[in-house]
């Protein structure tokens, strides 16, 4: 079964400019275009909206004539268009399932740190098993010009970010663009030194040595899979996420990993993921670990 690009809007300009870069996306990798508005049935004291059956007709109005305009845009492109009554997280979690990749809109960087990605796009990346990406009001497709990266985090053993890897991977190559990995590293504790620990970090030459054999092994299989996308190895020590914000003024896109936690109060993502979000200039895609 081919998955669509599927792209969740609401009519705001945030929601729009990641319709546009789902549209793009999806041209790109030659696969079809879902657009998803999420309603629900509305009442209201002081004003007549209608009844159910005349909301949704208005919904559906506007949002054909959404999708009407991208299809114009991209005539080589099939775009379907669906206006789902449920809650806005239950209809993107539905419509993420079923995709290649949800594309969702992101309020622009500002001081309201903490409100900028939104409680609906916060809920649906932490629990979808789909990859999510995060649009920007005002992205502009000059910014997927030859030259700019797709910068992608890499942690942990190959297996630990082999699905983020592969995103980035196969969205540089349908770009024609370079892959930045990046290996953040930090300084650990004297206690958590353990005899074998010690003896790997000897047998590699000390702990930089060792992070950069361990992202080059990382990437050897997908190196091998896509010999025409070219690679730069960034391992740099800090703490990841501001490592990986400061390669973002020459990414396109920006691709992490996530491994969702539950708590009492629900699904969280990682801080890393959390803080890319909030902060990063450029499109953010978040991928869930396998």
């Amino acid at each position: 079964m081919t998955r669509p690009i599927t792209a969740g809007v609401d009519g705001t300009e945030e929601s729009l400019a990641a319709l546009a870069w789902a549209g793009r996306e999806a041209v790109r990798r030659g696969l079809p275009l879902r657009v998803v508005q999420a309603w629900t049935f509305e009442t209201h004291d002081a004003f007549d909206l209608g009844d159910r059956d005349t909301q949704r007709d208005r919904v559906r109005d506007r949002l054909s004539t959404t999708a009407r305009a991208l299809a114009e845009r991209h005539p080589e492109l099939t775009v379907t268009a669906d206006a789902v009554e449920d809650g806005a997280v239950d209809a993107l979690l539905a419509a993420a399932a079923d995709a290649e990749t949800l594309v969702l809109g992101s309020r622009g960087k500002g001081p309201l740190v903490g409100f900028l990605v939104g409680s609906v796009g916060q809920q649906v990346i932490a629990q979808t098993a789909r990859p999510v990406v995060l649009v920007r009001a005002g992205d502009e497709p000059a910014a997927e010009a030859a030259g700019r990266e797709i910068v992608v985090g890499q942690h942990g053993a190959p297996e630990d970010s082999a699905e983020t890897l592969r995103f980035a991977f196969e969205t540089a190559a349908a770009r024609g663009a370079a892959v930045r990995a990046v290996r953040a590293w930090t300084l650990p504790p004297v206690f958590a030194y353990s005899p074998g620990s010690l003896k790997l970090l000897d047998e590699a030459g000390g702990l930089e040595p060792y992070e950069k054999k361990a992202l080059a092994d990382a990437l050897q299989p997908w190196r091998e899979r896509f010999p025409d996308v070219p690679v730069v190895e960034h391992v740099e020590l800090g703490s990841a996420g501001q490592v990986l914000l400061s390669t973002a003024d020459r990414a396109q896109l920006l691709v992490v990993g996530r491994r969702a936690r539950r708590t009492a109060v629900g699904a969280r993502i990682g801080s890393v993921a959390y803080g890319v979000l909030h902060h990063a200039g450029c499109p953010v895609a978040v991928v869930p670990h396998a």
